[in-house]
């Protein structure tokens, strides 16, 4: 079976530069709203090690869906109303997380993030209007846009679909790391190649390596950046709250050497962590895990 007509048209807005103008505008404004880290860090999701956009839609979503099988049902208007209003004072963590989210992704993905965000827009207006015409009593037009809400609803959760399956937004760009190294210890290189404090790349076995000299030793990390696979090797090393860090030059996540943690978003998942071993002048490096 083929892909339906639609997806192709989806993908279209991928391209759509007539977007960018607004694009950048929407940014600007999120960036300047939302700028303490701390609070970024825990809208991304830093703290619970995934994007919480997905679980902060389950209110207005699953309000909204039950309303509409409520309005099925004679005699529940009182809990349908309930729920549509509930929905729509449910939508601003969804905002917060997604805008959020949104603001550090590539360009192809933001247009298409632009449209989603403004199909979610429109569908909360309709449901706004819903919830007055229901209070007001006139409840067959408020069935009625919360059904137009509903389709939009639809619409955008597609697209959000194509973001996150389709453009591989918000997802773990290094997930595969493990599946790819194989097992035991693996040559990377002798001591003297490095220098000391110098972010450098090796590959092993087709996998790219960070590879940061201190001393006798080295820290090793994926070199491809969990958030959206920036080459960390071009980043910059960095101490922060007395750790050694890499920053990655994309995004400007921030991951410790020493473990591959995050430190800071809007990467969420931690890089893949080599143990590392010299001997005689030779590095050697090993993934737990791997194969």
């Amino acid at each position: 079976m083929r892909e339906l007509g639609i997806v192709k048209k989806i993908a279209v807005l991928e391209d759509a530069e007539v977007l960018d103008p607004v694009v950048n505008r929407v940014r600007d404004i999120v960036n300047a709203v939302v700028r303490p880290r701390g609070l970024r860090d825990l809208l991304h999701g830093v703290p619970v090690g995934h994007a919480v956009h997905p679980v902060a839609v389950m209110l207005p979503i699953g309000a909204w869906v039950s309303s509409a099988i409520l309005d099925c049902v004679p005699g529940s208007e009182k809990a349908s109303r309930l729920l549509v209003g509930a929905g729509v004072a449910g939508v601003l963590p969804s905002v917060a997380t997604g805008l959020t989210d949104w603001s550090e992704l590539h360009e192809q993905q933001q247009r298409v993030g632009l449209v989603h965000a403004a199909s979610n827009t429109v569908a909360t207006a309709f449901y706004a209007a819903s919830f007055v015409q229901r209070t007001r009593g006139r409840h067959a037009s408020g069935r009625v846009l919360g059904l137009a809400g509903l389709a939009f609803v639809g619409f955008s959760g597609y697209l959000g679909g194509h973001l996150a399956y389709r453009q591989a937004a918000a997802v773990n760009h290094a997930e595969d790391v493990p599946h790819r190294f194989p097992t035991g210890w693996r040559h990377l290189g002798a001591l003297e190649e490095f220098a000391h404090n110098e972010l450098t790349q090796r590959t092993v076995d087709g996998v790219p390596l960070l590879v940061v000299r201190s001393g006798a030793g080295v820290d090793v990390l994926a070199n491809t950046c969990s958030h959206l696979s920036g080459p960390l090797d071009e980043g910059e090393l960095v101490v922060d709250g007395g750790e050694r860090c890499v920053v990655c030059p994309w995004h400007k996540s921030v991951f410790s050497l020493s473990t591959g943690d995050v430190v800071h978003g809007p990467a969420t998942a931690p890089q893949p962590k080599f143990e590392s071993r010299v001997t005689d002048g030779s590095i050697e490096v090993m993934l737990e895990g791997a194969g």
